[in-house]
């Protein structure tokens, strides 16, 4: 007998969210073919999403954006707020610039098309669950510096940034040194939603922590 251990490792659970039961099928069949990809859970809309995903705590969660009752984007703010782990990656056929960024803006951590290859989809769920971020390179321009526009500074001129509304709030509060707590408490907002608004600052700026971001923020005149 061979010394080699052939016992298979941990397996990536992942909840997939679609509207179209052949999609939903189709992904399913796909992961079901890997050693180390499992899906513990469907949902045809957002507010299913949200409830399977309190229930199933999946590590990856396939994301489409265009869906009855709750939409995609709203579905990944809500769940991220309860579960500020989760890794959302987007596969959907929207692409351009606004959705693109009201997606990440939520918190997705990945932006995929319904046309990517097997291959790619599959790298990217397995790049996203150890915390990396999985973008479609048509999409990818989105992200530059400039994409959208922040509300105008003190001279009423308006500058551009990666952030949406909100995370420039949480940004220049994390600059005056605020706890998540105290910026909760100075925006209205629970503690878990502002954590996940700090990791998707830390994505979007491409920094690790709270001094690199606030360096950032002072050298972008932010």
């Amino acid at each position: 007998m061979s010394g080699v251990d052939a016992t298979p490792g941990p397996r990536t659970t992942v909840l997939v969210v679609d509207d179209h039961p052949l999609v939903r099928g189709g992904l399913g069949t796909l992961l079901s073919s890997t050693a180390d990809l499992v899906v513990v859970g469907e949902a045809g809309n957002g507010l299913d999403a949200v409830r399977l995903a309190a229930e199933l705590r999946p590590q990856v969660i396939l994301m489409d954006l265009s869906m009855p009752i709750l939409d995609g984007v709203e579905a990944t703010r809500q769940i991220l707020e309860q579960q500020p782990e989760a890794r959302i990656v987007v596969l959907t056929s929207l692409h351009d610039r606004v959705r693109v960024h009201e997606a990440l803006g939520a918190g997705a951590i990945g932006y995929l098309l319904k046309d990517a290859e097997a291959e790619v989809l599959l790298a990217a769920i397995r790049s996203a669950a150890l915390g990396h971020s999985p973008l479609d390179p048509r999409v990818a321009a989105a992200l530059l510096p400039g994409a959208l526009v922040a509300p105008p500074d003190a001279a009423g001129l308006a500058r551009t940034s990666p952030l949406s509304a909100r995370e420039s709030e949480v940004l220049q509060l994390i600059t005056s040194g605020l706890s998540n707590k105290q910026i909760g408490q100075q925006l209205g907002i629970a503690e878990r939603t502002v954590k996940a608004h700090v990791g998707s600052i830390f994505r979007h700026l491409r920094v690790a922590d709270r001094t690199s971001a606030a360096m950032w923020a002072r050298d972008h005149d932010f």
